[in-house]
């Protein structure tokens, strides 16, 4: 397959020479004053309307395109050509007595793949098919390596994300999906900045990796010769805003963390972060639905959705307790103690890697036991351990709780959210908890807490509700995609053999 694909490259860069020799630029320049194939189906269909009786055939205008071959079918010294450019696909007719024996010869050195631009006028043919009779070819691109001749045919799926230029080519159901989540995300920031929410940016790059559990990747900065690290969450950011002054903020975010990949994991990844001064996890929740309904009416326009053969009806909205999930699957409270939890789990016939002896270890290592399945609606997780949530308010009734919650749609986790801690000497003690187990067991020196972070804290908060959303497993649900690779143009992947 290589030899054969090298014989054809081969042959391209001889028609490649073949044109420089005619004296062209086989890399054309800019082909300005040009309409898309939308514009041009459109345009026509409106001047097709006005036309007397008996010229439905040809409107006998002129019209400039430009994109990419995608087949060709010759007749001799003729051919019928399949142009595409980003907003659909249209017929060209090239024949040797209209365009010249010149220009016919520069069109026998074109393959499919290569992009042009031509001018020409009009018509339908007999089958009714919409077609533009040539009268001037550019060639804009030569396309050196050959398309596959049906992409959907190729085995190596990760090939389709490593090439993704090649799967955005030949497959518009990709290409549709990336079109998808941008509209996805256009309308978050429509009903966000409708409702008085201001858009920011915050660093993303840290001096102390904060604001959310996980592994940050490292760097170092030369100048200022200290190491940083890539963002995990825009989070401390966005509340030190709060206190402030600006009450309702939010950011469309990239941020990593240096850990597994999976169908629902990239190390590099999409949030949006909102934040709701004087609002709670009840505010938040709210808002979270309205927030998902309004971006599913107005893309998709509807509210009941498939997701890997699974409805999701977005009219209903469940609420489960994980306090409560915990007790009936493994009898464990939160009062518990850790040695007693690890004996429940025992009997359940669960075992713990060694070392993973400290609570919110445990915690974390059963959370995605008692997950959700797909349902057929949403379902928000409340009553999560106050110890899996270091930033988050306790709940009044129970201290053992927090006033979290986690929104689960095909039984993945999409939001999370919570009342947030606005007491900077609750904060600080949490902060301590987190960090004293883990020194113990590596002997590594203390983490650093974020002393700003508390500093600007101690100037005090306003009580407010916070909400992450992974836009990348949103847009996953609301595309029917199975893996977060189908909803992320470039996404990581092993260095290719």
């Amino acid at each position: 397959m290589a030899e054969e694909i090298n014989d054809l490259i081969k042959q391209r860069i001889s028609k490649l020479e073949a044109l420089k020799g005619m004296g062209l630029e086989p890399y054309g320049r800019a082909f300005p004053d040009l309409l898309s194939i939308k514009e041009l189906i459109k345009q026509d269909t409106e001047d097709r309307g006005h036309l007397p009786a008996g010229k439905a055939g040809r409107t006998e205008k002129e019209s400039t395109v430009a994109g990419r071959l995608m087949a060709i079918r010759l007749h001799g010294k003729s051919a019928f050509c399949d142009i595409k450019d980003q907003t659909g696909k249209v017929q060209i007719y090239i024949k040797e007595d209209i365009i010249g024996k010149d220009k016919f010869a520069i069109f026998e050195k074109l393959d499919i793949g290569d992009i042009v631009g031509v001018r020409g006028e009009i018509f339908k043919t007999r089958t009714g098919e919409l077609t533009i009779k040539v009268v001037e070819l550019t060639i804009l691109s030569k396309s050196l390596r050959p398309l596959p001749e049906k992409w959907h045919g190729l085995k190596d799926v990760e090939t389709r994300y490593r090439q993704r230029y090649v799967d955005l080519i030949v497959n518009d159901e990709v290409k549709n999906i990336f079109y998808t989540r941008s509209k996805i995300i256009s309308k978050i920031r429509q009903f966000l900045d409708e409702r008085g929410y201001l858009e920011v940016e915050t660093p993303m790059m840290h001096s102390i990796a904060g604001g959310a559990a996980g592994k940050p990747f490292k760097t170092h900065h030369e100048a200022l010769d200290m190491d940083l690290y890539l963002r995990i969450a825009p989070e401390l950011y966005l509340k030190k805003l709060l206190v402030g002054g600006f009450e309702k903020v939010y950011e469309i975010n990239r941020s990593f963390r240096n850990e597994g990949i999976s169908i629902k994991h990239n190390p590099e990844f999409t949030m949006l972060e909102v934040y709701t001064a004087y609002s709670d996890c009840a505010g938040t929740m709210r808002l979270t639905e309205e927030l998902i309904h309004f971006a599913a009416r107005e893309v998709l326009g509807k509210e009941e959705l498939e997701y890997q053969g699974q409805k999701i009806d977005l009219t209903k909205w469940e609420r489960v307790s994980f306090a409560d999930l915990m007790k009936e699957n493994f009898d464990i409270r939160p009062e518990d103690d850790t040695k007693a939890w690890v004996e429940k789990l025992k009997k359940k016939n669960i075992q713990l890697e060694k070392g993973a002896v400290s609570r919110t270890q445990v915690l974390n290592i059963i959370a995605d036991l008692i997950e959700p399945k797909a349902k057929a609606h949403p379902v928000f997780v409340v009553d999560i351990f106050t110890e899996l949530c270091p930033l988050a308010k306790t709940k009044k009734e129970n201290p053992l709780l927090t006033d979290r919650f986690e929104l689960f749609m095909g039984g993945m986790e999409v939001a999370n959210a919570y009342s947030e801690l606005n007491d900077p000497i609750e904060q600080r003690k949490r902060f301590e908890e987190q960090i004293e187990p883990a020194n113990r067991q590596t002997g590594k020196p203390a983490n650093q807490i974020d002393e700003d972070f508390l500093r600007a804290l101690e100037y005090g908060m306003p009580p407010a509700g916070g909400l992450g959303i992974g836009i990348d497993r949103l847009v996953m649900v609301l595309t029917n995609s199975a893996s977060i690779r189908d909803v992320i143009l470039f996404p990581q992947l092993r260095p290719e053999d």
